[in-house]
């Protein structure tokens, strides 16, 4: 309503011709592309330059995310989009203005990126070329997502036409679209803390079926098989912070988690599927009829379930108010019109009796013909020529009565079918079809039955189609409900079968995690060691780990940031015990992505994700740095995380609640780290047994002070010769002294065979 209200004080919904003949004084130009259930916004303010923008999101088929969401944040002046945008997007943008012009399509995505590395940079060189400015770009603003990309194209195209200046501060060029309540997290994240993982089916015969989800807590959580699975995408899509959102998801987790409480809903949630879309075409199937009683029954199975749980529960409240009387009716009106037995049987809408005395009368009729055309084709066959010793009456939709004798031996061509009082028709496998005195009277008397009953039960159906859509707004709230309980129901049946707790959610800077876990690792692991997570101000937001390769520093981290998103999308989590302030977003640098499609190098892609956590970062985040600066020269990887690592401690509240891994031991050991009360130094327990090395994987206050390369190297199966020369090589290099090649003779060598000996 807020958003309305902007448009209507003069807010201006543009196409290419408002934007070619109007010239008004427009500061915020707000560009909008919908595709497949995503969302890309970008928004250009001409006061300050700036370029803003939104990485493609999920959204429902309402757009509650544009209407509530990203645009409490903005006030458009000028709205762009296109006339080929999906159907949710124009009838939203039809509530706002009375007039949509056609707007041409928004530009690919190769073109919107050309159009964005041709605007004006001023911070840039004015000799740089565009291959130059790809780095710094890819820096500032996701060139992978596609949608926001395209709604970039669009806004540029239509900035140039409006001949707006395009200078950009560069400052400003990365600044997402602030979502309201919406936890930020990028592709990088998702892919490393493997929230979703796609894979190749490994059947070769269901290859064409496409991708399934691997090991990934999508995958783990996503228990139900059923129809509505979209809203539980939009959850892991858009974790949120309002906690009025999420205590609601919270009081029904902890009614299912208790065993005495947990309802076998999932029978009756099958049934429930997303059909209005079909049921609004010309002609639905009778699946389609079938799945919708199903759908309405089913539903009114859960009401009436729901209503004997406590209505002081949200959700059950909401479902006990939206189920209404109007399902009872449609699934009366369904079962009281639709014959199914008898529209599986014809594979067409066909109609019970009683529904129409017209309909019956004409089904009668058509169910009595055959004694009566027997009938009929006996008299028939009295007046024929003697030569045809039978004949029989049939009936042909579209057609009508026809007379029908064989064909005899002297009939070769079509004069010789010829029969005086008989109207040739045509032949058909030896059959020859002729309408009489007699079937014209037939075709009067009774009309063409067949056709006329199916155009009549057209008509039911075009009523009780009418009137189902009428209840549209009743299914969609239905469906809207039945796919949020459809996820609570797999979230809690999750948290009893691995043994999650409920966490405490705050507004406040603090995250705890007792005993905590990693949620998909102890899935492949029969003992998994958990471990506490703290941070806050008094008890450092900044967590350094050092410890030995294959110790589990990054498995602390994935952990750390799952368990922070499972809350955030309402779900138990796996600790003892758990409290959760809420973040903003999370950031991360744990994966180097392949760089071949985008033309970076992997180390350049580490410093995006850097870049991306440095500048996007406030004091509400969780940030997550796993050996950063590993992919370029030691000393200068060195210096870029230990200047990240004091940048972020020299905001002080500000700072966000920072877990980093790092096998750069010197960091700590040369005091290159500023000293902070925010900061805390962790390690990971190990032993040495013998000559073996053994993990404990419990994280502990301490300084790790060897990476253990050879040890590892070794339970690698590196041959022990190699293994040496390492040590004996790191041991020369550590000590200062020189380093003599293996192949090379030694100087008492080289003087015996020069005889300088």
């Amino acid at each position: 309503a807020w958003f309305r209200a902007t448009l209507a004080r003069g807010g201006t919904l543009f196409t290419e011709e408002h934007i070619n003949s109007n010239r008004c004084s427009a500061q915020i130009f707000l560009s909008v592309f919908v595709q497949q259930g995503q969302i890309g916004l970008s928004y250009y303010d001409s006061c300050d330059y700036t370029l803003h923008y939104m990485p493609d999101t999920m959204d429902n088929s309402d757009l509650h995310l544009l209407d509530r969401g990203s645009l409490l944040a903005v006030i458009p002046n000028v709205l762009i989009t296109s006339a080929k945008q999906e159907q949710s997007l124009l009838e939203f943008i039809e509530k706002l203005v009375t007039v949509i012009d056609p707007l041409p399509s928004f530009a690919g995505l190769e073109i919107s990126k050309q159009r964005l590395l041709s605007a004006h940079i001023p911070s840039l060189p004015p000799t740089i070329t565009e291959s130059e400015k790809i780095p710094y770009l890819s820096s500032c603003i996701p060139l992978d997502s596609v949608l926001m990309m395209r709604s970039v194209g669009g806004l540029l195209k239509c900035l140039e036409r409006r001949t707006v200046g395009l200078d950009m501060e560069d400052s400003s060029m990365g600044v997402p679209i602030l979502q309201k309540d919406v936890v930020y997290i990028d592709k990088d994240t998702y892919s490393a803390l493997q929230i979703f993982k796609s894979e190749l089916h490994p059947s070769i015969f269901k290859l064409q079926l496409g991708e399934k989800e691997g090991l990934s807590l999508y995958g783990k959580i996503h228990y139900s098989v059923h129809h509505l699975k979209l809203i539980k995408l939009q959850w892991f899509h858009r974790p949120t912070r309002d906690l009025n959102i999420l205590k609601k998801r919270q009081e029904v987790l902890r009614f299912f988690t208790s065993p005495r409480n947990f309802a076998d809903l999932n029978t009756f949630l099958s049934f429930i599927q997303t059909l209005l879309h079909k049921m609004s075409l010309a002609n639905p199937k009778v699946v389609v009829w079938q799945s919708l009683y199903k759908t309405v029954y089913n539903a009114l199975c859960i009401r009436d379930t729901i209503r004997a749980m406590p209505q002081s529960i949200q959700l059950f409240s909401e479902i006990s108010q939206n189920f209404t009387d109007d399902l009872f009716y449609i699934a009366t009106y369904i079962s009281k019109v639709v014959d199914f037995e008898g529209s599986v049987a014809e594979n067409r809408f066909t109609v019970r009796p009683n529904v129409d005395p017209v309909i019956d009368e004409k089904k009668r009729r058509m169910m009595g013909l055959p004694d009566f055309l027997t009938d009929v084709a006996r008299a028939e066959l009295e007046k024929l020529d003697p030569r045809f010793s039978t004949c029989s009456i049939i009936y042909i939709p579209l057609i009508g009565f026809l007379l029908s004798v064989p064909r005899l031996p002297t009939m070769l061509d079509k004069q010789s079918f010829e029969i005086e009082g008989l109207d040739f028709m045509f032949l058909s496998k030896d059959q020859l079809h002729y309408r009489s005195a007699r079937t014209k009277e037939l075709d009067s008397m009774l009309g063409d039955l067949h056709c006329d009953t199916l155009d009549l039960e057209m008509v039911v159906m075009r009523k009780l189609q009418a009137s189902v859509l009428q209840r549209s707004h009743c299914l969609y709230k239905v469906m809207s409900l039945c796919a949020e309980l459809d996820c609570l129901i797999a979230l809690a049946q999750a948290s009893l079968d691995h043994g999650y707790c409920s966490p405490t959610l705050t507004s406040n800077h603090r995250l705890a995690l007792i005993e905590s876990r990693h949620p998909l690792l102890e899935l492949c692991t029969p003992v998994f060691v958990s471990n506490t997570y703290i941070s806050s101000e008094t008890e450092g937001k900044v967590k350094v780990i050092t410890g030995p390769n294959s110790s589990g520093k990054s498995i602390y981290l994935k952990q750390v940031g799952l368990i922070v998103f499972m809350a955030l999308i309402g779900s138990d989590v796996p600790a003892k015990e758990a409290e959760i302030g809420l973040v903003d977003g999370i950031f991360s640098r744990i994966h180097s992505r392949e760089s071949v499609s985008v033309g970076l190098s992997t180390f350049m892609l580490d410093l995006n994700q850097m870049t991306g956590s440095l500048n996007h970062s406030t004091g509400d985040s969780l940030v997550l740095v796993d050996e950063f600066g590993k992919g370029t020269n030691t000393v200068d990887g060195l210096a870029l995380l230990t200047a990240s690592l004091n940048n972020w401690m020299r905001r002080g509240p500000q700072c966000p609640h920072l877990l980093m891994s790092t096998c750069f031991h010197s960091l700590i050991q040369l005091g290159l780290i500023s000293n902070s009360p925010l900061l805390d130094l962790l390690t990971l327990e190990t032993a040495i047994e013998g000559e073996e090395l053994v993990f404990l994987y419990q994280v502990k206050n301490d300084i790790c002070q060897s990476s253990c390369a050879a040890n590892i190297a070794t339970l690698a199966g590196i041959s022990d010769d190699l293994v040496k020369r390492g040590v004996e090589v790191s041991e020369l290099y550590r000590t200062g002294r020189a380093i003599r090649k293996m192949n090379s003779p030694s100087s008492d060598e080289q003087y015996s065979r020069y005889g300088m000996g």
